[in-house]
């Protein structure tokens, strides 16, 4: 049996952000390690998970760019969503068994509207049974599966924008924008609440995941060719920085590089809560935090600092 410890220690360490087009019928994590074989990278993370039958723009991290994974999981995302109205199924969605059938399998454009009205903004959603939640320590898909039903406790949850793209005899089609840990399918079953009849997801396809859109997200396939193209693995791989573009840039002088290098707090009159941090050179060395005109240290990438001063002096 191979050694997966081992294989993965040779690998070396690559830092960046690659934005990958997850295909549809594997879980993200399979489409991530995909990835990461693919390139031959030594750490990976995701940053979101989609369904198996869900496809589209999943940012995968490798290196010190795994640091900044959780900023991606905790932003908005933007979905094109599929709903089939007159059948509700276990999973709510393509994948699960029907349990549910109503007459009304079409709505009209204002019936739409006026549903869609009803779930934008602040709301309470109860998460599915076939989600990997926890409950007692177990998942709550696993207790699904052996047949179990529990209580969930509703969450919040915020709908920025649930807009419809084309109202299908057989489907509707929709563009909606939700907050962090928002299930769409969940959301459809609701909206067919409001119609009075039910509904499953039938297809779902990320295009937005906090600054990044799925404009240039590439398939394996893509990849695995630009990869073995001229330019290499650096056509696809993004420097870690860009997840940060929404917070503001500070520039450190040598002395205050040095400080935080060993950290220690420096005081430096800052508004914002959090920065990202470049040295006197311009290198970018991490994230920084604020408090009380002290700036401390969150993260510190060294293995890609030092990685990006030593290409810049060879």
């Amino acid at each position: 049996m191979a050694n997966h410890t081992s294989a993965k220690r040779k690998y070396p360490d690559i830092h960046g952000i690659i934005l990958l087009n997850k295909p549809k019928g594997i879980s993200s994590n399979l489409a991530m390690q995909k990835l990461r074989h693919l390139i031959k990278a030594k750490k990976a993370g995701h940053t979101g998970n989609l369904d198996p039958m869900a496809t589209g723009l999943l940012p995968c991290c490798f290196g010190d760019a795994t640091k900044v994974a959780h900023l991606l999981i905790n932003s908005d995302k933007t979905y094109l969503a599929r709903c089939v109205l007159g059948s509700q199924t276990d999973t709510g969605d393509a994948t699960g068994e029907v349990i549910k059938t109503a007459k009304k399998t079409q709505a009209t454009e204002s019936e739409i509207a006026q549903a869609c009205a009803a779930l934008t903004g602040d709301i309470q959603q109860i998460p599915p049974m076939y989600s990997a939640l926890h409950h007692n320590g177990q998942r709550l898909y696993d207790l699904a599966r052996q047949g179990k039903t529990v209580d969930r406790p509703a969450r919040p949850a915020t709908i920025h924008h649930f807009k419809l793209l084309d109202n299908h005899p057989e489907y509707i089609d929709f563009e909606i924008k939700v907050s962090k840990g928002t299930y769409i399918r969940t959301l459809l079953e609701d909206f067919a609440t409001e119609l009075g009849t039910v509904a499953h997801m039938s297809a779902l396809h990320r295009t937005q995941t906090g600054v990044f859109s799925g404009e240039h997200m590439l398939t394996l396939e893509e990849i695995e060719t630009t990869i073995n193209s001229d330019g290499g693995l650096n056509n696809c791989l993004m420097p870690m920085q860009e997840a940060l573009l929404e917070y503001p840039k500070l520039t450190l002088t040598a002395s205050q590089t040095q400080a935080l290098i060993h950290g220690k707090q420096i005081s430096h009159r800052v508004t914002d809560d959090t920065y990202a941090l470049y040295d006197h050179n311009g290198f970018f060395m991490g994230i920084g935090i604020a408090e009380n005109d002290r700036l401390r240290v969150k993260n510190i990438f060294m293995k890609s600092y030092l990685q990006s001063q030593a290409k810049q002096a060879i």
